[in-house]
């Protein structure tokens, strides 16, 4: 089947949360990353964890509590650096990934709006849609996420191609009949052109 539109994720994929400040607080980092519900310590529900990019006040309540946990002087103002556009980088291929002439969305369990990110690098009207787990009420890998991706991009699942870098997540578009492709989630000076690579050998 032909690919007629590309999903792409947002996080380990286009961008990166990647900045010299964030660089100097791994532990803090490793706390958010790190599966919550299984740290006692963070006191975390780990089922409200797991829905919290359907809510921003969830997100930011939850974060603020595991970032006061892991010893943070200022959870709120190191929280605000997670969600500031300055902090994320996109990978080195992103814009010319964005520009395939073909419809793009960008799909991402997020909660807070991140179409400043794009804006901030110009590349924002290279996406057709955002469909955005805070703002459609689902979140991957959940394949409604990927199908109102696709009805808003008018094509059918099996015309889709979703690259991601979770096999969990992203995966979940393969459950309407989406190609998928995997990407690391390594950081952008070390993944050059991987999305390039993955939209040549698909669309070729």
């Amino acid at each position: 089947m032909t690919i007629r539109a590309v999903l792409f994720d947002f996080s380990g994929t286009l961008f990166r949360l990647e900045h010299e400040s964030l660089a100097a607080h791994a532990d803090l980092m490793r706390a958010l990353t790190a599966p919550v519900g299984l740290d006692e310590s963070l006191d975390v529900d780990p089922d409200e964890w797991e829905r919290r990019d359907l809510d921003g006040d969830v997100h930011r309540e939850l974060h603020l509590k595991v970032l006061a946990k892991a010893g943070a002087p200022d959870p709120a103002e190191f929280y605000d650096r997670l969600v500031s556009p300055p902090y994320w980088q996109p990978y080195p291929d992103t814009a010319q990934a964005l520009g395939t002439e073909l419809p793009t969305a960008v799909v991402s369990n997020i909660a807070w709006d991140i179409r400043t990110v794009f804006a901030r690098h110009g590349v924002e009207h290279r996406v057709d849609e955002y469909v955005l787990s805070f703002e459609v009420g689902v979140a991957k890998p959940d394949p409604k996420i990927f199908q109102i991706a696709c009805e808003r991009l008018g094509v059918h699942p099996s015309e889709a191609l979703m690259i991601g870098d979770s096999e969990e997540a992203d995966g979940g578009a393969a459950a309407i009949g989406c190609r998928v492709a995997i990407v690391p989630p390594l950081e952008t000076a070390q993944r050059p052109g991987a999305l390039l690579d993955v939209l040549k050998a698909h669309l070729d």
